[in-house]
Parts: C-alpha cells; structure tokens; sequence
C-alpha cells in the first residue's frame, strides 16, 4: 500500500515536472496596460519593460528588488534610460529581496499608482511562481498580464524552480 502511495506520488511529481519544462509561458505582444512590473534578476527582464514603455504600451515601470547601493543614475545608465523617461515612468523599488517581497512591494505600488492593470515581466522559468504570488497579494480588480522573456534554463535552474513553485502553491494553500 505504502509503496503503491509513494509510485503514485513520484508519478505525479514527473508528470508536473514535465508540464512545468514543456509549458513554460512565453512572450505577449500589443496588450496595453496601465503598467509594467519587472522583478529584478534575470537577463532580458529590464530590456523588456523598457521596450514595452517604448512601445507605448504602458506608461509606467516598477523594477522591483533593486540593490539598495544602486543609484537611479546608475540604473539610468546602464540600461540607456534617458532623465525624462526615468522622471515620469520607471520607478526602482529597493524593498524586496525575493519573489514573496516582489509581490508585496508591487501591491503596494500598485495601490499609491492607482493601477488596474499590469503587465508582468519575468523570465519564462519564472513567471507561474510570481505570478502565483502576485495573484495571493494583488487585490481582485488588478489584471495581470504574464510577458515572460524567453531564456535558455539549464536542467538545475528548472528543477530547483519548480520545487519552489510547489513550496509556493504549499505555503498558498496554507494560508487559506
């Protein structure tokens, strides 16, 4: 009986585990929303919510858990944002250092912006998970959006990215 429960379960986590690497969410074009969040951490992120505000297709940027040592100069120069763009449309959080914190200092930004509807910037391996913790932190009227940046992950990165996407999904169950 034990060992036909244990089959059952590592069946069940293959089967999930394959779902996760075969589906991994790609990019959306042409969606305007009120904003762009983008998570720091991965390549492509921060390229990709400045080519969305480029296109017009929001009007403004939260780039959350930025290292408190940078400055928005910095930030401005590394990645070819001019003042005005910076003044009127990127805003850098410094508040959070993981992907539950992503969602909370977003919620909070979201909130004083007064946003209805967003667009989520994440690498594709990471898009369900913060996704998952916006979805537990963001108020019900708030569109999300997924634009997930496509990325070339090695077997590690996944693995250890769907474990955390489980423990999430736990901890999310938990909370109800």
């Amino acid at each position: 009986m034990i060992r036909r429960l244990l089959s059952l379960l590592f069946l069940a986590w293959v089967i999930g585990f394959l779902w996760f690497v075969v589906t991994l969410p790609g990019p959306v074009s042409g969606t305007k929303t009120d904003a762009v969040i983008v998570p720091t951490g991965g390549a492509g992120r921060i390229p990709r919510g400045l080519e969305v505000l480029d296109q017009g297709l929001a009007t403004k940027m939260l780039v959350s858990g930025v290292d408190p040592e940078v400055k928005p100069g910095e930030f401005a120069a590394e990645f070819g944002v001019d003042a005005a763009r910076m003044d009127c449309c990127v805003t850098l959080g410094f508040a959070a250092v993981d992907t539950r914190s992503n969602a909370a200092e977003t919620a909070k930004w979201v909130a004083q912006n007064e946003v209805r509807s967003l667009r989520l910037v994440t690498t594709d391996w990471h898009m369900r998970r913060t996704a998952s913790e916006l979805d537990r932190t963001l108020p019900d009227h708030v569109t999300v959006i997924r634009d997930a940046v496509p990325s070339q992950p090695d077997f590690g990165t996944l693995f250890l990215e769907y474990h955390k996407l489980l423990a999430s999904r736990a901890a999310g169950l938990a909370d109800l």
